[in-house]
Formats: C-alpha cells, sequence, structure tokens
C-alpha cells in the first residue's frame, strides 16, 4: 500500500507497554487531511488526549498530549508504522518517548475496530 487513509478511524489499543497509559478502553479517533493527521482520544486511564502528527508513506510521527483521570497531564512524542492486518484492519505500531517522564520509551500496537 502506497498510503494510507487515517480519515474517520478508529482504534484502540491491543498491545502496551508497562510505562504505557493507554489501554484497550482507550479509543482514538482519527481525521485526516492530505498528509496531516490528528486524534482525540480518552477511555481507561485517560480523561482527555490529543496527537497531531504527519503521515509519510506508512509512518506517522506525532506529538501527543494527555491528561490522566488522576489529575497527571503528559506529553511525548511517536514515530509510528502503519500496516494492514490479515483480517484488512489498519494496525499502528507506535513507539513513543514520553517528554514529561524524563528517559521513558516504550511500544504500543493499536487496532482498527
Amino acid at each position: 500500500m502506497d498510503s494510507f487513509d487515517l480519515d474517520n478511524v478508529q482504534m484502540n489499543v491491543v498491545q502496551t507497554a508497562s510505562n504505557g497509559v493507554v489501554n484497550h478502553e482507550t479509543i482514538f479517533s482519527f481525521s485526516q487531511q492530505d498528509n496531516q493527521v490528528q486524534a482525540a482520544y480518552s477511555g481507561g486511564k485517560v480523561a482527555k488526549g490529543f496527537l497531531i502528527g504527519i503521515l509519510e508513506k506508512e509512518i506517522l510521527n506525532f506529538s501527543y498530549c494527555q491528561l490522566q483521570i488522576d489529575g497527571i497531564l503528559d506529553n511525548g512524542i511517536s514515530k509510528a508504522q502503519l500496516s494492514v492486518t490479515a483480517e484488512g484492519k489498519l494496525r499502528l505500531t507506535e513507539h513513543f518517548e514520553w517528554k514529561s517522564r524524563a528517559g521513558e520509551r516504550g511500544t504500543n500496537v493499536f487496532e482498527q475496530f
């Protein structure tokens, strides 16, 4: 696939890092215009979150910020690889780096539902 379209796509997390906050209850609602991608997300430990990024072929680079239900405000950057599952669903494998938590990194896997 040469390019991906995340407009009106909803995803949740199917695999999360031990230091990650998102989980299967966190729903991401994406929109896309040209190569600009944004998403709002909430659920689980996340009261409200936003991400904004640029999609270049199958790579989505984005920044995120989120407010957790315990009142903690976090942010970071991610580089994600988009792919398609055997069932034809979009999968996003995110490699994140917390900017609000010095030195913390991890990997999350999101899938379209």
